[in-house]
Order: structure tokens, then sequence, then C-alpha cells
């Protein structure tokens, strides 16, 4: 009797080992997938056991309930945490929990450009790939009435950046973000203003950072470009800059601006009124904030583009004429 129970205890032994073994092999082997991605979207509260029906039911290869096992072996089962998954091929058990528990959701990430206007923000967010559209066919003012900003003028209120999302999350969260990311960028540039600026308001600075970052073509000409604008504002002469008036004509634009363009009164015409025009005309990024709250130390009322990406400033118009007649007429100073 007692070599009998010795050898079902061997056989047991051999059984369990055998079992470990396999078990450690399995944990280690690619899952089969049906395509080259799979998406798998475990919401709060699902039991590690569902979790484990959830991959097969999206089409992975697999036993749950032998998925399930190993989830409470591994000792991490409580751990698995919610989001939007994307499992790629050549995912085993071990690095599937591994992701599982680390909470590495699938992302994807969007740039919204220093310089595009808010029509250019909706259209890329509206291409961008798995973000929900939430706010397509909205108006820009219940668009704005929804991110907590009624009656506000979207223009420039969002910072850009690249944004990176989950898949599966809506436009309107990360134009929340972007929102608060300008808010908190505007609000370090204004606490960091010069002294004795002619704006009022940090609302101020974002409209000409705006007019500053669609004029520059070399990135260090910000300061300087700023410096213009203000001198005028200082001396209540028109800005008399085109970027404003494009912006007035809005989508019918087509790329000519015209001297009858620049004659027709808009509120964002800076030929025909002066001062700032009443709203940002474009998104500033970080060094164009800055440049609108501490301009160079510059007498500069003119600047012409030299062609190259900069700009040559003057400080009398019988020196700008000259440099527009060098620079843009191809004549001789």
């Amino acid at each position: 009797m007692r070599r009998f129970l010795l050898t079902i205890f061997l056989l047991a032994s051999f059984v369990a080992l055998g079992v470990g073994a396999w078990g450690l092999w399995w944990v280690h082997q690619p899952l089969v997938l049906p395509a080259p991605s799979v998406d798998l979207s475990v919401e709060p509260g699902t039991t590690p056991r569902g979790v484990a029906q959830l991959v097969a039911d999206a089409g992975v290869e697999v036993q749950p309930q032998l998925l399930y096992w190993w989830f409470r072996i591994s000792g991490q089962d409580r751990q698995i945490r919610a989001g939007s998954y994307e499992l790629e091929r050549g995912v085993t058990p071990k690095t599937l929990l591994s992701i599982l528990v680390r909470g590495a959701e699938a992302t994807r990430s969007v740039v919204l450009v220093e310089g595009w206007n808010f029509r250019q923000v909706r259209a890329a967010l509206a291409k961008a790939d798995q973000l929900k559209p939430e706010t397509l066919g909205e108006s820009d003012e219940a668009l704005m009435a929804r991110l907590g900003r009624p009656g506000q003028h979207p223009e420039g209120r969002f910072f850009p950046d690249t944004y990176t999302y989950s898949k599966g999350s809506t436009d309107v969260a990360l134009l929340q973000r972007a929102m608060r990311a300008m808010d908190r960028q505007l609000t370090a540039a204004w606490a960091a203003r010069a002294a004795n600026l002619p704006l009022k308001t940090a609302d101020e600075a974002l409209i000409l950072a705006s007019i500053v970052e669609k004029e520059t073509g070399k990135p260090g000409d910000r300061p300087e470009i700023a410096a213009v604008f203000i001198n005028r504002l200082r001396v209540g002469m028109p800005l008399q800059t085109d970027p404003t008036v494009i912006y007035g004509l809005g989508a019918g634009f087509d790329g000519n601006l015209r001297k009858k363009d620049l004659q027709a009164d808009s509120p964002w015409n800076t030929y025909t009124r002066g001062g700032l025009p009443p709203t940002p005309i474009a998104m500033p990024g970080k060094a164009a904030l800055l440049a609108a709250v501490q301009p160079a130390p510059s007498k500069s009322l003119y600047f012409v583009s030299r062609g190259d990406g900069s700009s040559h400033f003057s400080s009398s118009l019988d020196e700008h004429n000259r440099a527009v007649n060098r620079y843009q007429k191809g004549g001789k100073q």
C-alpha cells in the first residue's frame, strides 16, 4: 500500500511538473490574432474573468478560462486597469497581462500647428485617427458653450502642440486640454510682461501674439516684429498688417490679396481701422506670446520681407520705402 501511494505521489508530482512546465511555455507563446492588430476595450468594473472573456470575444484564439487562471496565478489579476488597448501580433499571455496591468493604452496623436486658425484646427480633429468627433456639425458658438466658454470667440484660444490621446477619446476632451494649455501659457506670459505696454489685458496680448505669429518668417524676428506693432499702437498708427485682412476674408480668400481687399472695411481690416482687431487671427505659440509682451527695444515702425524668411526693419518711412524697393521691387538702395 505504501509503495502504491508513493507511486501515485510521484506520478502526481510528474504531472504537476509537466503542467507547470507547459504553463511556463504557454505564457511565452504568441497568441493567434484574427488581424495584425485587435482592439480591446476594458470598461471600469470589469472582473478579471470578464477581461479574459473580452479577449476571446475580440477574436483572439485563447481559452478564456485558461487566460483567467493565468491572471489569477500571476497574482496581478486585481491590478488590471480599464482602458482602450490595441493588441498586436506577437503578443503573448505574459505581455498581454503586462499591458493590462500597466494600463498601456493604445494612443494616437494630433498636431495643432502654430499659426493655424480655428477652422484648420477643426478640420484636423475631424480627420484625427480614432478620435470621436462629438462636435462634428456644431457651430463654433455651440462648441465653445460645450467647453464652458459661452460667448467667447474660439480663435486663438487653443495652444498649438502635439496632443496624444487614447483611442476612443473625444475631440471635446482634446480641445479642453488645448484650451487649458493656452490659459496657462497666456497667464504666464502676461505675468512676465514688460512695463508700460500699450496693452490693457491679457486678451489684447493674445491678439497681438497671433498677429506676430502670422507675420513671422524667421523665429528670431518675433520680438522685433512685436516691437513694430507695439510702437504703432503707442503712436496711434494703424497696424496695417495683411494677415488680419486675410482673416477677415474668411474661407473665401483665394490666396491673392488685392487692393480692393485692403480697402474693404471689416472688423479685422487694420488698414481701415485703428488699434487691434477684435479677436486673435490664429493660434500663437509660446515664443509669439512672449514676444508680444516682451518686445525688442526698438524704434522700428516698419518691416518688409527680404525674401529669405527674414525681415528688414525701419524706423522711418523713407528707409522703409528704400527697403521695399530693394527687396520687393528688385531695385537698389
